[in-house]
């Protein structure tokens, strides 16, 4: 209940945000190069395409992969919240800083239309502009950081995560330590599906499997491929960020530093939910807080993490064991 009460609060906050707060208007020189680029009527990636991008499209495929895995209702509700938590969030922290940096867009010049007589190398304000639309005139001061790409990577950068876990894309042996694969592993793997539960081992969507020299072999196969589905959203959200400077809503420098703002709030409430990348259950999110936490499904991921922590400590230091 405490996830939506939070999840309401940012949601009212930014919605204030964006409706009654105006930014901090920095003053400007008319003939700053910098800022002195067209204003383009049309963009690329509208603010609708950008929601259908980075927030429709991840929800449906979360969605589907859950769908076709039969997921409990669990995974399915930490799945969809930390996807709205990251979005919200990020929306929310753009906004302010936004609208307290009040940096100014490459296109304030077009959007200003200072009036004539307006003196050159002089530091000037707001009131030389003629601009008579609200929204095109103070949005002028909102260039840091890009909120297309905060936005784009706070939803497409959870899916790549969400996606990298489902599939073990880190898993220390999930991506094979064998790469050649004998004629029966296919008949293997079929096999052991068939047998589920048999020693504990699970398949790509978190299938118990009894080969695990055959599944390892086919991981081998499959890396690239994994590691190219898991890529595929974030390649997408770079493209919306790149456009934002084609469209000369943005330079460089706002549109990095929105990419990393979403990317870190993707990642931190993604981790909220669900293993580390690295662990062989990371395709099962944590219990919640009614789910029996002492039950087998905590033992088995609080063990593993232990577990492979203090097989990395024996391996620097070997004297240890």
């Amino acid at each position: 209940m405490l996830y939506y009460v939070g999840f309401v609060i940012l949601s009212v906050a930014y919605i204030i945000i964006v409706l009654l707060v105006e930014p901090f208007h920095r003053l400007f020189f008319i003939n700053d190069l910098n800022i002195s680029y067209p204003y383009a009527e049309v963009e690329q990636v509208s603010v609708t395409f950008n929601v259908i991008y980075a927030a429709v499209f991840p929800l449906l495929i979360i969605l589907l992969a859950n769908t076709l895995t039969r997921a409990h209702q669990h995974k399915h509700h930490v799945a969809i919240l930390g996807l709205a938590i990251a979005l919200i969030l990020t929306s929310f922290l753009t906004d302010t800083i936004k609208n307290t940096v009040g940096r100014a867009r490459p296109d304030l010049i077009a959007r200003c239309k200072p009036a004539a007589g307006t003196p050159v190398n002089t530091l000037v304000s707001i009131d030389v502009c003629t601009e008579t639309r609200h929204h095109v005139l103070h949005d002028g001061w909102r260039s840091f950081p890009s909120g297309h790409s905060s936005f784009a990577f706070a939803g497409l950068g959870y899916l790549s995560l969400f996606l990298a876990g489902q599939v073990r894309l880190f898993v220390v042996g999930g991506g094979g330590r064998r790469g050649d694969v004998t004629e029966n592993s296919s008949n293997n793997i079929n096999n052991s599906t068939n047998n589920q539960g048999a020693n504990g081992r699970v398949g790509i969507f978190g299938e118990d499997v009894v080969d695990e020299d055959a599944v390892q072999g086919v991981f081998m196969r499959g890396d690239l491929a994994r590691a190219l589905l898991c890529l595929a959203p974030l390649l997408v959200a770079a493209m919306i960020s790149i456009s934002r400077c084609q469209d000369y809503r943005h330079d460089v420098y706002d549109v990095c530093t929105g990419a990393l703002l979403g990317w870190v709030v993707a990642y931190w409430s993604y981790r909220r939910y669900w293993p580390k990348l690295s662990s062989w259950r990371s395709y099962e999110p944590y219990p919640g807080p009614g789910n029996d936490l002492g039950g087998p499904l905590y033992g088995r991921l609080r063990d593993d993490e232990e577990g492979r922590a203090r097989v990395s400590s024996v391996e620097l230091d070997p004297l240890a064991a």
